[in-house]
Parts: structure tokens; C-alpha cells; sequence
């Protein structure tokens, strides 16, 4: 495994196993990931949320079963946000979209399998372009896993995000005729799974900046105002862990463009 590029504020998250239980709930709110009963698949998840991406991962893999969904998220969220190379991501997010695959028949009901082959082909299909994924089929794939998980678990917010941002992304790319007919995308649908989002996870600045920005996807400038007030929510939240920090960082960089 090539070095990764390091998380830009390390020791400013400095959870251990003890501290990470107690945090937990709050932590998982938007993936719904149970408590991990196994010692190594704990350990690795204190490294994600400390900002040590590549070292989760690893340990994620070393550990299998659970552990797979701590090398996908700390993979995903890797290439999200610090990559810049544009193959290297478009790698990395192929490699989560396989690993998901894979864990989805070992663990039929792991809704988070499910969840990250999702994240993992929509973030590839943004990386290529939307029209292109769309084309090769990704689309749908994209919208089955994201329901399938939400059927699995109803409270995951983050998948009700990104099927939210499914709906958006497709109309925009399409139109509402096409997107609606050809891949059953919605805006009443969109807006719908993106305020659901919100409720069950009221504090996700994520959630605000996809929102926001699947706002005026589907209504266009008129939401400018409302789009920039979820912006300014996301950027004043607190983050409680290296992820949320790096989501709190994108929103004050795109108020500051």
C-alpha cells in the first residue's frame, strides 16, 4: 500500500478504546455501526477517528468480518478529502466498491456493506463524471445498495443522504423526465430524504453541505439563501473526530470561495 497523504492536524483527536465507547453513539449516529465486541476491530476504529486513515484501514483488513467496515470508511473518507491525485482516488474508491461487494455476501444483513459500495461507486461516478456512470449503469447500482441499506437499517442518516443526493445529482445531470423515468430519481423524493437525514442526525455537518447543495440542484438559485445558511451551520458545528473536521473544513472553504 502506497503512503498515504497524513491527516493535516494530527494528536488534535486523541480517543483510546475507553473514551471511543463512551463516544460512540454520538460518533455512529449517521452510519448506525453496532459497538465492535472484537479488541482489534475497536483498536482500528480509535485509529479512524483519531485522523490515522491508512493505519485503520490496515488494521481493519488484519482484523476481517466488522473490520472491513472500518478499512472501507477510513479508505473512503481517505480519498474523499486528501487524495489528489485523481487515479489514485478513482483506485481506492473501486477497491471499497469490490471489498463491500464481497462483504455483502459473508454478511447479508450488514447494512453498512451496502452503505459504503454506494459511497464508494458515487464518488467514483462524480470522479468520471455523472453522465458517464450513469451510462455504464452505476446509477442504479448506486440507488439499490443505498435502499437496500436503509431497509436494513431505517435510521442510517448518512445513506439517507446519499440516496438523497442520488436523486438530486441525477436530475441535474438529466433532467427531471429522464432522471424520473429512466432511474427513478425524484425532487419531492430528494428533499424529502434529505430533511429525514437531518432529523435523524441533527448535528451532521455533512448532512447540512449535501443538503445545501441538492437544494439548488433541484430548485435552483432561488434556494441560494437557504443553501448558504446550511453552509454557515456546517462550517460553526464542533467536530468531535477527524472525519467531522475535515467535512467542518469543506464548508468554510467553499463559504471562503
Amino acid at each position: 500500500m502506497a503512503k498515504w497523504t497524513a491527516f493535516p492536524h494530527p494528536g488534535d483527536y486523541a480517543f483510546d478504546a475507553t473514551s471511543l465507547k463512551k463516544s460512540w453513539a454520538r460518533l455512529h449516529q449517521g452510519d448506525c455501526e453496532p459497538l465492535p465486541k472484537e479488541a482489534a476491530v475497536l483498536q482500528a476504529w480509535v485509529l479512524f477517528h483519531n485522523g490515522e486513515f491508512q493505519n485503520a484501514a490496515e488494521a481493519g483488513l488484519k482484523a476481517g468480518g466488522t473490520g472491513i467496515t472500518v478499512a472501507n470508511k477510513a479508505t473512503s473518507i481517505y480519498a474523499n478529502y486528501l487524495e489528489t491525485r485523481e487515479k489514485a482516488k478513482l483506485d481506492l474508491f473501486t477497491e471499497v466498491a469490490d471489498r463491500a461487494e464481497a462483504q455483502q455476501a459473508a454478511e447479508p444483513k450488514n447494512a453498512n456493506s451496502y452503505y459504503w459500495q454506494a459511497y464508494a461507486l458515487g464518488r467514483y461516478g462524480q470522479g468520471i463524471s455523472v453522465a458517464k456512470a450513469l451510462a455504464q449503469g452505476l446509477g442504479t447500482k448506486v440507488k439499490n445498495a443505498l435502499e437496500h441499506a436503509i431497509k436494513l437499517s431505517p435510521k442510517h442518516a448518512d445513506a439517507h443522504i446519499a440516496l438523497a443526493a442520488f436523486h438530486a445529482e441525477v436530475i441535474d445531470k438529466v433532467g427531471s423526465l429522464i432522471g424520473g423515468m429512466t432511474y427513478g430519481a425524484k425532487k419531492d423524493q430528494g428533499l424529502s430524504l434529505f430533511r429525514e437525514a437531518l432529523k435523524l442526525n441533527p448535528s451532521s455537518a455533512i448532512a447540512m453541505i449535501e443538503y445545501a447543495n441538492g437544494m439548488v440542484m433541484l430548485e435552483g438559485d432561488k434556494k441560494m439563501k437557504e443553501a448558504t445558511k446550511l453552509y454557515e451551520q456546517a462550517a460553526a458545528s464542533q467536530p468531535q473526530d477527524a472525519m467531522e473536521r475535515l467535512d467542518v473544513e469543506m464548508a468554510k472553504a467553499e463559504l471562503e470561495d
